[in-house]
């Protein structure tokens, strides 16, 4: 009897995941992709996918889409008319989220990694992630469960298609200031999940995401819940006002925070 053909193929949650392990796998320089090698292996694993009556979902489909439209852009030749916009490397926003989507998927590991250690490991638990000035009936939440709420509306933001051609661009220290100014106008503080899904898009969603771990380990926001598994909220830690007193003195460790998401 003939063995049967098997075919072994990885999963990915997503085209960004596929992209950097492509990128990675073959020790690419992520800001200089070899855009052509790069969408004929995106092709060839979707391909696979088809042979095998996999469903693609829409995101894998737009990024192979977008891929092809950036190969295309890079074979025309420049055009000596055209304005400063227009002659950017097509490349430049693909890897700007390639960028920040590996370093939301770096921070997940690690608080993942943590979780498990804690889960078995019998010690005296850190009060670090859970000591603040929670108001009297509330519990301040660890980046545990930051990284559990971001990753549920990450999922659900996942089964709305919506396809943009153009992707409003956001460094973390903008989003940081987008997140005091509500901080400042809002006294009982703003719900986690409504932050998230106001964003526009999912790298917007991420870079928001980025945004909240800065603002907790500066100390200048709690997470905090009323109830056990309850919403959680962003409040203005006591030191809020002392992080953000710098008025134009914030702007170098601001340009440093945009620097490490680069």
């Amino acid at each position: 009897m003939a063995t049967p053909y098997r075919i072994q193929l990885e999963i990915y949650e997503g085209p960004l995941d596929l992209l950097l392990d492509l990128i990675r796998k073959q020790e690419i320089d992520i800001r200089d992709i070899p855009i052509s090698r790069i969408t004929g292996q995106y092709l060839e694993y979707l391909h696979k996918l088809e042979q095998l009556d996999i469903d693609i979902s829409a995101d894998f489909i737009y990024m192979a889409a977008t891929l092809i439209y950036i190969k295309s852009k890079m074979l025309l030749p420049p055009d000596p008319q055209a304005g400063p916009e227009e002659q950017l490397d097509p490349r430049a926003d693909l890897v700007h989220r390639l960028l920040d989507h590996e370093k939301f998927k770096n921070a997940a590991q690690m608080l993942y990694q943590k979780q498990q250690i804690e889960e078995h490991v019998w010690s005296k638990p850190d009060r670090s992630l859970y000591e603040g000035d929670a108001a009297e009936g509330e519990m301040v939440v660890s980046l545990v469960d930051l990284v559990k709420v971001f990753q549920q509306v990450l999922e659900r933001r996942k089964e709305v298609v919506k396809i943009e051609l153009r992707h409003e661009q956001f460094t973390v220290a903008q989003m940081m200031e987008q997140l005091r100014k509500q901080l400042v106008a809002s006294e009982g503080g703003i719900e986690l999940v409504a932050f998230f899904e106001a964003c526009p898009s999912r790298h917007a969603m991420i870079v928001a995401f980025l945004a909240v771990l800065e603002m907790v380990r500066l100390q200048a926001v709690l997470l905090v819940q009323q109830q056990l598994f309850g919403e959680i909220w962003l409040r203005k830690h006591k030191m809020f006002d002392v992080v953000f007193s710098g008025g134009e003195g914030m702007e170098q460790p601001m340009k440093q925070i945009n620097e490490q998401y680069l």
